[in-house]
């Protein structure tokens, strides 16, 4: 009997390639559906300034795309572990144009600013979408650096960072909601074109709520939600209030603020991959353990508040690299540590809890600022929470991922 191994190699072909054009599709609508849900962050010291807000004030305005887009991943991870990430990021994409344009018609309205703020959250929850999609079509071999590849869509909260306010002043105040509108359209035609999910996937029974709920009785949601909380919340955290606390502390101008912070997500979005890529060689909880180590540390050098050339900078920079590096560490270990027909599930609850610990840090600076006129007691919170977490991943999740 002649055989025809050729289809076989064929297929194999064809499977290879798709997952490249699924990673590459996933990747970009994160990244737009980030820029998004980043965009109020930006423009939130000049929103304060023009409507007289308190530090508090502005800082629940840029808090609340950040909480809606944590607690939203979860029932998207469950629904995306169910449907696919086909449907779920072509109409997440849709959904998020209303409130892009609704905080663009309405600038100079504290209520519909933070009804926007609320539905922006939408674009964050897009993380829960694309990391089950991307762990379907890639071998564990090469995960870690998928998985760190798909997070360079954090970097659409750079990229909010980088256009929104040069943007503004060339083209009008409405030009940044019409531009973002007009690309997530394109993510949902790509989505719904180019994406689909592997032969062999699994559809877990039950439902979304039943699924969520088995997912919080694995030890390793746990564990991960805290160390995703610091890594990713951390970073979450700078993305969205750095402006804010560069213009307190240093008297930046609005424009001079954003744009160092647009280099502070670019690093961290460059890290991410890094620390992905390292997870395929080193163990992941190695490379976690030593990131938060580092985090404690470059904490402590931001709480003396240093001049930014060259102590300042060299605090801020150090903090993005190791908290990028983290996030990327953070789901290698997911994927080594959930079943397979639940990383959805797994993915939502973990990337609540790292939006949520995107969510408390504004809130804590703002009111620590307002009090004691500094941020000092803010970073020495977080050196702490980052020595806890160093704790938590050499003492318990490397013992776990090992078992």
């Amino acid at each position: 009997m002649v055989s025809h191994p050729a289809p076989a190699f064929a297929g194999l072909a064809v499977a290879s390639a798709k997952k490249w054009v699924v990673l590459a599709v996933s990747t970009f609508a994160f990244m737009i559906n980030f820029w998004a849900w980043a965009l109020l962050s930006p423009l939130a010291p000049g929103i304060g300034q023009r409507l007289g807000l308190a530090p508090f004030t502005q800082a629940i305005l840029v808090a609340l795309p950040v909480i809606i887009g944590s607690v939203g991943r979860i029932p998207v991870g469950s629904l995306t572990d169910r449907y696919g990430a086909r449907p779920m990021f072509t109409l997440i994409s849709l959904l998020t144009i209303i409130p892009v344009l609704l905080v663009g018609l309405f600038p100079d309205s504290l209520p519909m600013l933070m009804i926007g703020g609320v539905l922006l959250g939408l674009g964050g929850t897009t993380f829960a979408v694309g990391v089950p999609a991307v762990n379907a079509w890639f071998p564990p071999a090469n995960r870690g650096m998928a998985l760190g590849v798909f997070g360079i869509g954090t970097g659409g909260t750079a990229v909010a960072s980088f256009s929104a306010l040069p943007l503004a002043n060339a083209f009008g105040p409405l030009a940044p909601f019409v531009i973002v509108s007009l690309a997530l359209v394109v993510v949902a035609v790509l989505a719904w074109t180019l994406l689909s999910d592997p032969a062999d996937r699994v559809v877990p029974p039950g439902s979304a709520f039943h699924r969520s709920v088995e997912t919080l009785r694995l030890a390793a949601t746990w564990e991960l939600s805290v160390l995703y909380a610091l890594a990713f919340g951390g970073f979450v955290a700078f993305s969205v209030y750095l402006p804010t606390y560069l213009k307190s502390a240093y008297d930046l101008s609005p424009s001079d603020a954003s744009m160092r912070t647009a280099g502070f997500v670019v690093l961290a979005v460059v890290a991410r991959p890094v620390g992905g890529w390292l997870c395929d060689r080193v163990h992941p909880a190695s490379v976690l353990g030593v990131a938060c180590s580092l985090a404690m540390l470059f904490a402590i050098l931001a709480a003396f508040e240093l001049p930014l050339a060259p102590l300042g900078t060299i605090a801020f920079l150090g903090l993005a690299a190791v908290l990028g590096a983290g996030a990327g560490a953070v789901f290698a270990l997911v994927a080594k540590l959930a079943p397979a027909d639940e990383v959805g599930a797994v993915t939502g609850l973990v990337g609540a809890a790292g939006g949520l610990g995107g969510f408390f840090p504004p809130l804590v600076m703002g009111a620590i600022y307002g009090l004691a006129g500094d941020y000092t007691w803010g970073f020495l919170l977080l050196a702490l929470a980052a020595l806890g977490c160093a704790a938590l991943t050499f003492a318990v999740v490397r013992r776990e991922a090992a078992a």
